[in-house]
């Protein structure tokens, strides 16, 4: 099964565009799991079994697992493993590099830990993100209008043919031959999403900065869902991993991901 069948798949099961990011920040997990073994972990699989139901895909975000040291590794692999197989996991790291490099990042996180996607920064070009569009049954979201205010900085950037984020949504478009190519466009940016699903039609938008970021939950899915109704994943991270900081974190997490994916259902249905 390919990233794209996984995702549809469980977008449908679920009934759900909510993507639930994975964020452990070891100053932000609450004091009741603290006394565990491995905290990170064990508040990681009570989150998971929470909200398993409520979601079309997880998406673990490498930096805070790697800053866990020796113990990233194995509680990052941990945790995938504890996800339903039936929900595609995305794995946050915008990795970008020389053809070599990527030929080895792609094989670790698609092949030693098996993530169904990744995120991947195109700027080197072509040659840089090729190796992971050769795993055609994996999913590769290339950042393309980012949700942070730094995105003015390059990503908005005028050229001849228009900013800079178009270009890149028509490399997407031009690379993704095997149907396996993706965008990551923030919720902040609500006001290029008719313009980008214009441009790429059948190309899933991951769209962080909803929730703690204040991006346009509305906007976003009335302008970026595709002709079928889905093609988004909208992530949420914070917003539902800290929602208690008490006993009651996963039930919590549970309360706040069932509202965002019932306001996510409200805005498709208008």
């Amino acid at each position: 099964m390919t990233f794209q069948e996984k995702l549809r798949a469980a977008a449908t099961q679920n009934q759900s565009l909510l993507c639930v990011g994975l964020d452990p920040d070891q100053a932000q997990l609450p004091a009741a799991v603290r006394d565990q073994d491995n905290p990170t972990l064990h508040f990681l699989k009570h989150l998971i079994d929470a909200t398993a139901d409520l979601v079309c895909a997880y998406k673990p975000n490498f930096a805070f697992f790697g800053a866990l040291g020796e113990r990233g590794w194995p509680t990052l692999k941990a945790t995938l493993e504890h996800i339903p197989p039936s929900i595609p996991v995305i794995i946050d790291a915008k990795v970008g590099d020389i053809g070599n490099t990527a030929e080895h990042y792609a094989r670790m996180f698609f092949e030693v830990l098996g993530a169904d996607a990744l995120t991947v920064n195109p700027y080197m070009g072509r040659d840089a993100v090729a190796p992971f569009l050769a795993y055609r049954d994996k999913g590769v979201f290339l950042l393309c209008l980012t949700s942070n205010k730094g995105a003015e900085d390059f990503e908005q950037q005028q050229l001849a043919e228009g900013p800079l984020y178009l270009r890149v949504a028509r490399k997407a478009c031009e690379w993704n031959t095997a149907g396996n190519c993706g965008l990551v466009v923030g919720a902040t940016q609500a006001g290029a999403f008719t313009e980008l699903r214009q441009l790429a039609p059948d190309l899933p938008f991951l769209v962080p900065g909803v929730g703690a970021q204040g991006g346009d939950l509305e906007a976003v899915v009335r302008k970026g869902t595709d002709t079928l109704g889905g093609g988004l994943l909208i992530n949420a991270s914070r917003a539902i991993l800290y929602a208690s900081g008490g006993v009651d974190f996963a039930e919590a997490a549970r309360r706040t991901a069932q509202q965002l994916r019932q306001q996510i259902e409200a805005c498709r249905t208008t």
